[in-house]
């Protein structure tokens, strides 16, 4: 899953980019392989084709800076693939076996008691749930014990969004959702390489779920902290909220908040709830 992360991506973004949108004519003769050949993206970005070569089979496993950016622009990278990229090809890149177990410090679990209006959670780098409020636990998890956060097995959104049905049928727009979800576990791989608790959660996906494998198959990357997100709710029905995405500092952890626009429906669909 890690051995060739760098190449892997590469070979990915140079397979999704068409000759067309590279600028480049297509030609008379039928191509054997979808997007650009590895001598057009290593001709656009002004290198050799045996070094390109050697990067995207893993031979060569860094690039210097100046590299990066010639291939970012070639391959049409967005800014977040564009950083994907850098963090992949980083010569320093640790190697952490960060197998323990995420800890959550106690000012983060009063901050979510704080907020008892807003829909509230804390996700480790794995999406392991370490906290939810009360209000989070209703709308994202209401058939699982709302101390399930502080037991031996953690519940985990990825593997919930996946592969339990109750957690699944929530998002309206279940696809978009598992965009961005697989495109979070990637970037957490490329900070933390050597994890071996988020290789085996990965692999165990990829064995459970056929749409996780293709899905993880296409490296999704990008990288937002807002979204609006429509939810069919067991409770309270359909109900549409903003969720807002914070990281916290010193931490590879984020807070997901979930709140309605006051006096609208969806508001009131979430002060039901809360009473419920």
């Amino acid at each position: 899953m890690t051995a060739n992360d760098l190449g892997g991506f590469l070979r990915s973004r140079r397979e999704r980019l068409t000759p067309e949108a590279a600028g480049i004519e297509p030609g008379l003769t039928r191509r054997r392989v979808p997007g650009l050949r590895r001598e057009e993206l290593a001709e656009l970005a002004g290198v050799s084709v045996g070094y390109y070569t050697r990067l995207e089979q893993g031979i060569s496993a860094s690039a210097s800076g100046a590299v990066l950016d010639a291939l970012a622009a070639a391959l049409r990278l967005d800014p977040a693939e564009h950083e994907h990229l850098r963090v992949l090809a980083a010569p320093s890149r640790p190697v952490r076996a960060r197998s323990r177990r995420s800890r959550l410090r106690p000012s983060v679990r009063d901050l979510l008691a704080a907020i008892p209006g807003t829909a509230a959670v804390v996700l480790d780098h794995r999406a392991d749930v370490l906290a939810w409020n009360a209000l989070g636990h209703a709308l994202l998890a209401g058939h699982v014990a709302i101390d399930a956060p502080d037991s031996a097995v953690r519940p985990n959104l990825a593997r919930m969004l996946f592969l339990d049905p109750h957690h699944r049928a929530l998002y309206r727009d279940w696809h978009a959702k598992a965009q961005v979800t697989v495109a979070s576990l990637h970037q957490a791989v490329a900070r933390h390489p050597g994890d071996t608790e988020l290789e085996r959660l990965i692999g165990g996906l990829a064995a459970d779920s056929p749409e996780f494998a293709k899905l993880w198959a296409r490296r999704p990357v990008r990288t937002c902290s807002f979204y609006v997100r429509d939810f069919d709710h067991p409770v309270v029905g359909p109900v549409t909220l903003a969720n807002e995405t914070v990281t916290l500092p010193d931490d590879d952890q984020r807070i997901g908040l979930f709140y309605a626009r006051p006096g609208t429906a969806d508001a009131d669909a979430l002060t039901l709830l809360a009473r419920r």
